[in-house]
């Protein structure tokens, strides 16, 4: 029976360690990054309160089917999504829609990479005393010559894209097993000091009404964007969480882990904005700084504030194993995938996977610098152009890969794996999985799968394109 069937690549030893794999896959520049500033740019407490009903409604049921669709066939996405396609009675076919994912999952990580190395430059600046009381114009100087330096940024490329090849180079026990278990606590650590070296800034409430303080009328400026971001915010549509739950015991309960992973990616989010806005007031900035927060305005904050360069070094070492513990999780799909395959070792397979992002997340370290006046899809003056050198408008290299791959390919993964737990795989087979014994939870489970996430979906998928 298919509920019988073992993973080639080994299993996690218990539960909690799919929790902390599932959370280190989920917790990264999102969370520790973009959550922060999103609550800033969009009102508070309104975009709060719609994130947290959005990953109840779409991100946990999205994360529910990948997770149990891995556990039910014990293999890598593409060919879990065939054998199971196939086992129902239906076409095989849908593993293009896994492949597809998994690709995205490389392009992902291709940028990831490099903005991870930014992260890791900067806590070698940090403790260096870089920032230690410089004016916000010259750390705005200062982080546009990092950015302008294609050497500089090519390094830290490499470093992070070798970091996280070691381990998966080394399995799932030895690998990513060990690793996670310490990267994780480490993580969780460095979030809860943050959070009480906030609270002695004197500007702690302020950064608690400034986050949950709510104001109605906000309600409907935040939905939009909060309904993508809790997609994305769980790490779901690529094949990642599916790969873990490939992975994870069969007497763990699906629903219960796969709550209590989005319950400790939100709180990640809730305690870095609590921990990062009073900072941010201490040093009298504007909250709403948008994309820079991370990279300008915060590096300026923690120059000017008392222990300010201490905790800059913890700020960063914690972006850094956040973006170390998702890049990892992006690159496992098609790692498992090509070892099934090709009974070519894990290794090598790492290797050379690893070797094709770095060379593809070249373009990106380029977008910054030496093509920065190589434009794409542009709109000028009522003529459209694929392609154009100087142009005003249009999207670099960077902006094409991050706006197909977060607006195009994930939420295409994430519907196509939803409706195929939710209509193909058949409905005992989901209840097999899920192991669900209340008749009401699990009925409220496939509703969930069927309608709901998938209809939220396609409006997040609708308003992205047509903004």
């Amino acid at each position: 029976m298919s509920t019988e069937k073992v993973s080639v690549h080994g299993s996690w030893a218990s539960r909690w360690v799919f929790i902390l794999a599932a959370t280190g896959s989920a917790v990264g520049l999102g969370s520790i990054w973009k959550f922060p500033y999103m609550v800033g740019v969009y009102g508070g407490g309104a975009f709060v309160l719609m994130f947290l009903v959005c990953i109840a409604l779409i991100g946990v049921p999205v994360m529910l089917a990948e997770t149990l669709i891995g556990r039910r066939a014990r293999q890598s996405p593409a060919n879990a999504l065939k054998v199971l396609a196939v086992e129902a009675g239906h076409s095989g076919k849908w593993s293009w829609g896994a492949f597809a994912g998994m690709i995205t999952a490389l392009l992902i990580l291709s940028f990831y990479s490099v903005v991870g190395g930014w992260s890791l430059d900067y806590i070698i600046d940090m403790g260096r005393g870089d920032f230690q009381g410089v004016t916000a114009d010259q750390v705005g100087a200062y982080f546009g010559n990092v950015i302008s330096d294609p050497w500089r940024l090519t390094l830290w490329h490499t470093i992070f894209m070798v970091l996280s090849a070691v381990v998966i180079a080394k399995g799932v026990v030895a690998g990513l097993e060990r690793s996670l278990r310490i990267m994780m606590p480490l993580l969780f650590v460095m979030v809860i000091v943050l959070l009480g070296y906030s609270m002695t800034t004197g500007h702690f409430m302020e950064g608690v009404h400034f986050m949950f303080d709510f104001h109605p009328e906000k309600v409907l400026d935040g939905l939009l964007p909060a309904m993508g971001h809790a997609f994305f915010s769980l790490s779901v549509g690529v094949g990642s969480i599916m790969i873990y739950g490939a992975y994870m015991p069969k007497n763990s309960s699906i629903s219960g882990t796969v709550v209590g992973v989005a319950l400790l990616d939100t709180f990640v989010s809730l305690v870095a904005g609590l921990a990062l806005f009073p900072i941010v007031f201490a040093a009298g900035l504007n909250p709403s700084e948008g994309p820079g927060l991370m990279f300008v305005s915060l590096p300026f904050a923690f120059g000017n504030v008392a222990f300010g360069q201490l905790m800059g070094v913890v700020f960063f070492v914690l972006v850094a194993v956040a973006a170390w513990s998702s890049a990892i999780s992006l690159l496992e799909p098609m790692v498992a995938y090509l070892v099934e395959r090709t009974k070519v070792s894990r290794a090598w397979v790492t290797f050379w996977l690893a070797f094709t992002c770095w060379f593809f997340g070249l373009g990106t370290v380029f977008s910054f610098n030496i093509w920065k006046e190589a434009k794409f899809f542009v709109n000028e003056g009522g003529m459209f152009h694929l392609y154009q050198w100087g142009a005003a408008g249009g999207l670099d290299f960077f902006g094409v890969i991050d706006f197909f791959t977060s607006r195009i390919m994930l939420p295409l993964g994430g519907l196509c794996f939803v409706v195929f737990a939710g209509w193909i795989m058949g409905r005992e087979a989901v209840r097999d999985e899920l192991s669900i014994r209340s008749p009401a939870l699990f009925a409220l489970s496939l509703f969930l799968m069927r309608y709901v996430a998938p209809i939220g979906i396609l409006v997040v998928f609708a308003a992205q394109l047509w903004k």
